[in-house]
């Protein structure tokens, strides 16, 4: 079996499962944030209604609320759905509820991992499509609707049809110019946007051995832009040490079997790959920077939990350091903790004097909430995981999809530009 069927062979109780099977099984966390939760809550009080009382979750350690999409609250509804959030984890003992303006909080999906609330082996569900995120932890990672998120509350369990595995062998050493937004970027083209559906992606090889742990994040991350239940990456020592500076729970982590079956196998040599960049309006419409050099830019976002993640912003620094950008320029840290790194390492001393605006963690320009949303004919580069119609604002607006170190770059130049042409 492959990991992720002996991941949910094991939730589930059982020795053997196959894909397309139907299994019952025990989830281990589970995630809400400020949209998601109010929309749990709703369903929760019609059940009630109906005469399916709600008395207690089935186990609130299990459980962990972010606040991330719509804070600072751009608008009296955001902050009573955050009022609403707040007085549903008091009265349900949730522990864990990261908060907006006090201490750590940030994007639910850097969260997990930043805190060390998903563990290798575990089955975790979450309010939001790019819970796959959290798969690079070696754990089966997805994205529920309110309906499911509400049952696994009162239950603590869920089923899921078993997905079949795409496996993806990333061969070759990887260049300094080239990072996992790159790669992911490239698959995606070369499968298609629903060339995972309902699949899990799995991805192994030599270069996600030798790549950081939040350089794997960005890959599962995107897989949700593929149509994927799930993405997945067995755990290693890359995993086990990023863990140990975060966490102290004890875990039992899965390996798959080496005769593991898959549906297809696809294998790349990462050091042939080219700075990457996916035009609007999908992320699979990729051309290399190079062949997009004339395009002029209003905006650099460096945010989302695709790309402002610490080393995300190590990226962008290097780039900019000592220099000073041409366009309006964002960057977001993903996650308070990162945002006090950041700082402690004269990154965003760096951002500020390169002439940036550095924010609160937040979602809110990624989706095009507020917090610098684009208007109306407005080209944005982003380091975000999507990039259809309207998506950071106007529905007229562009934004073309890239790493940390080619919108670096770009805000530089005022277009965008690879990395390696800076000089010239």
């Amino acid at each position: 079996m492959t990991i992720t069927e002996k991941i949910l062979a094991r939730a589930s109780g059982k020795n053997v499962i196959s894909p397309d099977d139907v299994v019952f099984g025990n989830v281990d966390k589970v995630m809400m944030h400020d949209v998601s939760g109010p929309g749990v809550i709703k369903i929760l009080n019609e059940w009630e209604k109906k005469g399916n009382r709600f008395d207690r979750v089935w186990d609130p350690d299990k459980v962990w609320i972010s606040e991330d999409h719509f804070v600072p609250a751009s608008d009296r509804i955001s902050a009573e759905n955050v009022s609403t959030l707040s007085r549903w984890a008091k009265k349900y003992a949730i522990r864990r509820h990261f908060k907006y303006g006090l201490g750590q909080y940030g994007i639910c999906h850097t969260l997990s991992h930043e805190e060390g609330l998903v563990l290798p082996g575990q089955v975790y569900v979450g309010g939001d499509s790019h819970t796959n995120t959290t798969g690079a932890m070696g754990a089966f990672a997805a994205g529920l609707g309110h309906t499911d998120i509400a049952y696994v509350l009162m239950k603590g369990k869920i089923w899921f049809k078993v997905p079949h595995t795409l496996l993806f062998k990333l061969h070759g050493k990887k260049p300094d110019y080239i990072s996992a937004k790159d790669v992911i970027l490239h698959i995606i083209a070369d499968i298609g946007i629903e060339g995972a559906n309902y699949k899990c992606m799995q991805f192994t090889g030599d270069v996600v051995k030798e790549i950081s742990m939040e350089e794997r994040l960005t890959l599962t991350n995107m897989t949700t832009e593929a149509g994927a239940k799930s993405g997945i990456i067995e755990p290693d020592s890359t995993t086990y040490d990023y863990l140990s500076k975060r966490t102290t729970s004890n875990y039992s982590p899965i390996h798959g079997d080496e005769n593991a079956e898959y549906l297809d196998v696809y294998e790349y040599e990462i050091d042939q790959l080219e700075p990457t960049v996916a035009k609007p309006y999908s992320p699979a419409n990729i051309k290399t920077a190079r062949e997009l050099e004339n395009i002029e830019i209003d905006k650099a976002y460096i945010g989302s939990c695709t790309g402002a993640k610490l080393e995300d912003l190590r990226m962008s620094a290097a780039i900019l350091d000592g220099k000073k950008v041409r366009v309006r320029t964002e960057v977001l840290p993903a996650a308070q903790s990162i945002y006090l790194k950041a700082l402690q390492e004269g990154l965003i001393d760096i951002f500020i004097k390169a002439g940036a605006v550095v924010g609160p963690p937040t979602c809110g320009a990624c989706c095009g909430a507020h917090m610098g949303v684009l208007a109306k004919d407005e080209i944005c580069i982003s380091t975000t995981n999507r990039n259809f119609p309207g998506r950071m604002g106007h529905v007229d607006s562009k934004t073309y999809l890239a790493s940390p170190l080619v919108v670096a770059a770009s805000a530089l130049k005022g277009r965008i530009i690879d990395p390696r042409d800076l000089e010239n």
